[in-house]
């Protein structure tokens, strides 16, 4: 198995990308934005971000395995019924649409780079090793089921 590159939890990343967004917001003096919607997208955001964290939670739940992101060669199956029909990691995505959604109450444009920043730290320090470990564990059904389902969504 391939030792994870992750030296912090996913949610714990997501919360220091979420702090240099606050941090960019308040101490850059340009990028600042408002149009009409906003909060109610902010909000929109936040409630998808809630549902998909909370369906993939209950997903792996219910298939009875490993929840552990330091150690997914833990997993006993392989989910990808549900929301993990649509997205392989939706756990990650609800963390983004958190992020996005705190950028847009923020209101300040680099708040999306942090955010893809946050897309690329994960896909090279958490995903990628995780794929590998899965790859290895669960051979081609894992193959097949990254051929029909994209990463993100």
């Amino acid at each position: 198995m391939d030792k994870l590159e992750l030296r912090l939890p996913p949610a714990l990343v997501a919360a220091v990308f979420a702090a240099l967004m606050y941090f960019a917001a308040r101490w850059l003096p340009v990028g600042t934005f408002d149009f009409f919607g906003r909060q109610w997208l902010q909000w929109a955001l936040l409630g998808i971000a809630f549902l998909t964290g909370l369906l993939a939670v209950l997903r792996f739940l219910r298939a009875g395995t490993s929840l552990n992101p330091h150690h997914p060669e833990y997993a006993k199956k392989l989910v990808t019924g549900g929301i993990y029909n649509y997205s392989r990691n939706p756990m990650y995505l609800s963390l983004l649409l958190l992020l996005l959604a705190w950028g847009l109450y923020l209101g300040n444009a680099f708040n999306t780079l942090a955010a893809a920043l946050f897309v690329a730290y994960m896909n090279r320090y958490q995903i990628g090793p995780e794929e590998r470990t899965l790859e290895a564990s669960f051979g081609s059904d894992y193959r097949r089921y990254c051929t029909l389902v994209r990463r993100w969504f």
